[in-house]
């Protein structure tokens, strides 16, 4: 069984599944940042605007080397439709046998006809699959994009089976995230009280330090729903 099925069953990694949805560039504009559905991890990494994960929950799921597409690619190859199937809901499971037939037989025409019916019945899947998780379809992206460490490491531990590396990145992470705010807080906590300008800087430190520890703890209580769709809720309610 190949690691990329396995993580569809992926309930060790469930948490980082969740912080993967947050990750991204930033958080919110409450957090004195400027994206309002990227998330905690880049940031807290000091990785800036390099981007440690990728937009939405799904992570690399849109990539022509994500886990989808790869099975996509072995249905085709086999003639084993089954092997997507995990990947949408049970509503969403005709329209993608539909779609696959569609391509089996489009695929005998020639060379041309079969790579046109190959991208048609990825993107089918992907934006399906996404459509499930109620996140976007923007176009299959380019393999081989950098995906930082959080993934790469989760998808190894599915290896190996050892989620010791993942916890450790996560955990890492998270405190030096934790750390930064806290004490960019800490010191502005003093202030004159006649001071507006210190009181606003004070604020605009500390709602993204309780923020920041609000998101992460409701994050890590969630036990696995696929690409966390608790995270999504939670980032609903900003305050």
């Amino acid at each position: 069984m190949s690691t990329q099925y396995l993580l569809s069953f992926r309930p060790a990694a469930a948490v980082l599944a969740a912080i993967s949805y947050v990750a991204g560039k930033s958080l919110a504009q409450s957090f004195g940042l400027d994206d309002p559905v990227a998330g905690l991890f880049a940031d807290a990494l000091g990785m800036g605007n390099t981007g440690l994960l990728l937009v939405w929950a799904v992570g690399h799921c849109d990539g022509m080397d994500g886990p989808v597409v790869l099975r996509a690619k072995k249905a085709l190859e086999t003639g084993n439709v089954k092997l997507v199937l995990p990947w949408v809901r049970a509503q969403d499971e005709g329209e993608i046998r539909k779609a696959f037939d569609h391509a089996v037989s489009v695929r005998k025409l020639g060379a041309q006809a079969r790579e046109l019916a190959d991208t048609h019945f990825f993107e089918t899947l992907v934006r399906i699959h996404r459509a499930g998780e109620g996140a976007p379809f923007t176009g299959l992206k380019p393999a081989g994009r950098d995906l930082g460490p959080a993934i790469p490491a989760a998808d190894h531990a599915l290896e190996n089976g050892s989620v010791d590396a993942v916890v450790r990145l996560v955990t890492d992470a998270v405190a030096q995230g934790i750390r930064e705010r806290f004490h960019a807080a800490w010191n502005k906590r003093r202030f004159d009280p006649n001071n507006v300008e210190a009181g606003r800087e004070y604020v605009e430190a500390y709602v993204p330090y309780i923020h920041f520890v609000e998101r992460l703890f409701d994050v890590a209580k969630e036990s696995a729903r696929g690409h966390a769709h608790a995270s999504e809720e939670s980032l609903a309610h900003v305050h």
